[in-house]
């Protein structure tokens, strides 16, 4: 199928950042992730994983996350899985 739709969005430039670096290690151009989620959302016809509001639970969990609080931290990976 030939591609020549062209999508236009404006995004937290270090959300951006963030994932290009991810992408990148992954070999995938921002455009072919892109079309890899839209493919998704048409495959499963809505959005392909679960979105919902977090309990109080993990909304404590993901702020003290955020501020680097209860972190569990290890020198390496298989430390993490001992």
């Amino acid at each position: 199928m030939a591609k020549s739709a062209t999508i236009q969005t404006r995004i937290d430039p270090l959300i951006k950042e963030n994932a290009q670096k991810i992408l990148s290690t992954l070999n995938i151009s921002m455009s072919e992730a892109i079309s890899i989620y839209l493919t998704q959302v048409a495959l499963h016809k809505g959005i392909p994983f679960e979105i919902k509001i977090p309990n109080k639970l993990t909304r404590e969990t993901l702020k003290k996350s955020k501020e680097g609080k209860e972190l569990h931290k290890v020198a390496n990976v298989d430390k993490l899985f001992q």
